[in-house]
């Protein structure tokens, strides 16, 4: 019998994988990411760059109309409702982060939620779950083609390049397509991956989420209805191996043996809204500042000299003196000092009045970057130190190894929940934050999944008043 080769081989596994495989892990990991992923995606749908993406896509019109999260009266095209909600996701950078770098969740969710609702058949709780590891699951494939993956990338946005192949696994998985057009919706996909960093920091690069998941959808459909691509997109150095140097790719295993990646490897969930880099250099600024409050009486933050920041190489996250939100969650500076000043990192932080202040202007000045040689630009191996100075001579250092959050300490099952409460409660009536919650935690008894939709569009009074601001 003839080996498959790759991209069959990940098409017949796309369409062969069922319910039956999803393991009692896979489900817990996955309904914790999608509660984390829904949080804050409700709360970027009150970002400039949402409202933006929100303006242009409501000038296209179409026979199907999937839901806005947090917009109790809007509806769009599925591929523009998967396309501002992706943008929601990762519009505070705020969204969950895997390793091999990517975004995995923000690229997929938005795809399947708006295919759902356009559904004739519709999909159960477990038929979301499914789909959606399906989506991951071909994320984390790809990302392992690469040792170059494995750190802090230097080239390419990763969920822009494995992130539409995500969401069209997902989306042909929830339509059902066959082995042949599963492997042609990748092919298709590829077509629309790829994005510079150099638009990191910038409004651009939440489109990057929302790019991925519209395109990823567009792809399965092109291919439900025939259209086709190249059936080894996969196996190619000009193909998916144009974004990796280093391309190694391997067949995807039959489903008789399969066991799923999120099942050895869970993600890190962000307890501020900035890049994952930033909660290393958060942590250990925050335990700097506590040891020079303890030795220094009357402690003022005013008070500190000099701040030595010691961190992974990477151009893409040192940013001495940001300007906007979006260089703000990129500057391993911006978010060592507000740390220090305020001894907390929020939502708030991250405002232009905070941003602008003096007091945060004149502390970026004493700010020195150094970048260690055993400090791997990995999110694995990474480390942050931040070092202090006062006035009066007195000096405190720390040491971040791995913050809470991260995969190897992460998040509470409470602190989650806590998290998602205190995102779409901005947005969310208190009997729709509590749905939510209710339907995620049972996802795999919910008999259809359309029934979270309703939830997601229980906005509050801020909602109102959130209109009367812009009239």
């Amino acid at each position: 019998m003839l080996r498959k080769g790759i991209t069959e081989s990940f098409g017949a596994a796309i369409h062969a994988l069922n319910t039956t495989h999803l393991t009692d892990g896979v489900i817990n990991r996955s309904k914790r990411m999608l509660l984390d992923t829904l949080g804050v995606g409700l709360l970027g749908s009150r970002t400039a760059v949402f409202n933006k993406a929100l303006m242009y896509s409501q000038m296209f019109m179409s026979e199907q109309r999937s839901s806005v999260w947090g917009r109790s009266e809007v509806t769009l095209p599925p591929h523009y409702a998967a396309f501002v909600n992706g943008i929601a996701v990762h519009s505070m950078d705020f969204d969950d982060t895997w390793h091999p770098a990517t975004h995995p969740s923000g690229a997929v969710l938005p795809a399947l939620l708006a295919l759902a609702e356009t559904l004739p058949s519709r999909p159960s709780g477990l038929d979301l779950l499914l789909a959606f590891n399906v989506g991951l699951e071909v994320q984390g494939r790809l990302m392992r083609f690469s040792k170059e993956a494995y750190n802090i990338p230097e080239r390419f946005h990763p969920p822009s390049v494995v992130g539409v192949m995500g969401s069209a696994a997902a989306s042909a998985k929830l339509l059902a397509l066959s082995p042949a057009q599963c492997g042609h919706a990748l092919a298709i996909a590829a077509s629309s991956a790829g994005a510079p960093l150099a638009n990191a920091a910038t409004q651009t690069k939440p489109l990057h989420i929302g790019n991925a998941a519209r395109r990823g959808l567009e792809a399965a459909q092109l291919a439900q209805i025939g259209l086709e691509g190249n059936p080894a997109i996969l196996d190619m150095d000009s193909g998916l191996g144009v974004y990796y140097k280093d391309y190694n790719p391997s067949p995807m295993a039959d489903s008789g043996v399969f066991r799923w990646i999120l099942e050895d490897q869970d993600v890190a969930f962000k307890r501020i809204p900035a890049h994952l880099a930033m909660h290393w250099v958060v942590d250990a600024a925050l335990a700097a500042r506590a040891k020079l409050q303890d030795a220094v009486e009357n402690f003022d933050p005013s008070q500190i000299q000099h701040v030595a920041l010691r961190v992974p190489p990477s151009k893409y996250i040192n940013c001495p003196s940001p300007a906007t939100e979006h260089q703000a969650r990129h500057s391993f500076q911006f978010n060592a000092c507000s740390a220090l000043l305020d001894g907390k990192v929020t939502v708030a932080s991250y405002s232009q009045a905070q941003i602008n202040r003096p007091a945060l202007t004149e502390l970026l000045s004493k700010v020195e970057v150094e970048t260690p040689e055993d400090n791997a630009p990995s999110f694995d191996k990474m480390y942050s130190e931040v070092e202090i100075r006062s006035a009066q001579g007195r000096s405190a250092a720390a040491r971040c190894d791995t913050f809470y959050g991260h995969w190897r300490k992460p998040l509470s099952q409470r602190d989650l929940e806590e998290k998602f409460s205190v995102n779409a409660s901005t947005v969310l009536c208190s009997e729709g934050v509590e749905g939510v919650m209710d339907v995620v935690g049972n996802m795999e008894k919910v008999s259809e999944c359309s029934l979270l939709g309703s939830y997601l569009k229980m906005t509050s009074n801020q909602e109102l008043l959130y209109k009367m601001r812009i009239m």
